[in-house]
């Protein structure tokens, strides 16, 4: 693990939740961008070396529209920047870590994204991202 490379946060509207975060951070998000096969659009703001990820669902059996449901807005999940996301893979199957997805698939920001179920982090979804080379 490298980093904290962003902190994704569920909104329900992400035109309003623009808003909100640009008057906190001072400056407006950096990029917008639908990820398709997970039913989000995404708006992504910078601050040091981290992101801010805001995720608005496109579709109501997306997994951030029942997150949304069953949680209300917030926190959704933190990211960790990985430079093998492969050998990470590997390394938390060994530790006993169960993953969503034991595949990297595409995410937001041309990342492979694997997802560790949040049972095994205290209730917090965890991410792992590679750039996509």
């Amino acid at each position: 693990m490298k980093k904290i490379e962003h902190i994704g946060i569920a909104v329900n509207d992400l035109e309003e939740a623009n808003k909100v975060y640009a008057a906190v951070m001072g400056k407006p998000h950096y990029k917008t961008e639908a990820v398709v096969s997970e039913g989000v659009n995404t708006s992504f703001f910078e601050i040091g070396e981290s992101k801010i990820e805001l995720l608005a669902a496109t579709s109501e059996d997306s997994a951030i529209a029942k997150s949304i449901l069953k949680r209300g807005e917030g926190m959704h999940h933190i990211a960790f920047a990985v430079d093998d996301i492969e050998a990470e893979i590997k390394r938390l199957k060994n530790e006993g870590f169960q993953l969503l997805n034991e595949q990297p698939k595409t995410g937001a920001d041309n990342k492979l994204v694997v997802f560790m179920h949040p049972k095994e982090a205290n209730g917090v979804l965890i991410e792992l991202c590679q750039e996509i080379r």
